[in-house]
């Protein structure tokens, strides 16, 4: 499974950068703005890891708000184009979030993971660390497929099972098996809670420019959301 998902990020990372950074509607016009709604204009003087940095996107935006940002992903492809966008300077670390991080404790006082953590199995050992590397009152901006639309991708559904899912992503005229975990919202919950507060619970709307240009994508989102954004703190 883990092989399967360096092997076909690799396989995507050139795409990512050169087309869905820039024309993916799901994210320029529906989960950044979203997310990036969440995090302050001003960072400066904030130590941010970006947890599944894919291509480099929100490692760049991050830093244009003045953060110090350390990026790492599990693809080595990806990390290759954030390093490439960011500049020689940057911190851009290829790991596996799934084992302990290399990173002192109370290192950041931002953790910002987009998109990434549905491809993880088991998130134990993830928020354990996750919760060690953040500083006191540091916070945890993630976003992941919501449990309930990913069953949608389902014949015979067990919603309260953590379930792998193939899906079948079409992209520049060929199709990419992208496997991934569903899990139900109490298990969410369930991991997060021994290490952080749940500050807030977002179900993201599209932007009314997803709706001028794929109205009935649109629609569709404002019926059922595709995402999940959650913002938790490490407590004090």
């Amino acid at each position: 499974m883990k092989k399967q998902v360096i092997e076909v990020f690799n396989e995507l990372a050139s795409i990512y950068r050169e087309t869905d950074d820039a024309k993916n509607l799901y994210n320029t016009q529906y989960e950044r703005p979203a997310m990036l709604q969440q995090i302050p204009l001003d960072l400066s003087g904030v130590q941010l890891l970006d947890a599944g940095c894919s291509a480099g996107w929100y490692s760049e935006q991050l830093d244009n708000r003045g953060a110090d940002v350390t990026s790492v992903d599990i693809s080595p492809e990806m990390v290759k184009y954030t390093k490439k966008l960011l500049g020689d300077d940057a911190k851009v670390l290829n790991l596996d979030l799934e084992q302990a991080l290399p990173f002192n404790d109370n290192s950041f006082d931002w953790i910002v993971s987009s998109l990434t953590l549905h491809y993880l199995e088991d998130w134990r050992l993830v928020f354990k660390e996750f919760h060690r590397v953040l500083k006191p009152g540091g916070r945890f901006l993630m976003s992941i497929h919501h449990p309930l639309t990913d069953l949608k991708l389902l014949d015979d559904i067990d919603y309260f099972s953590t379930e792998l899912i193939v899906d079948s992503w079409h992209k520049e005229g060929k199709v990419y098996s992208v496997p991934f975990f569903r899990r139900s919202l109490s298990e969410i919950f369930d991991r997060l809670h021994p290490y952080f507060s749940i500050e807030r619970v977002i179900e993201p709307k599209p932007t009314e420019r997803f709706n001028s240009l794929e109205p009935e994508k649109y629609n569709k989102l404002m019926q059922s959301p595709n995402f999940l954004i959650l913002e938790v703190v490490k407590d004090l």
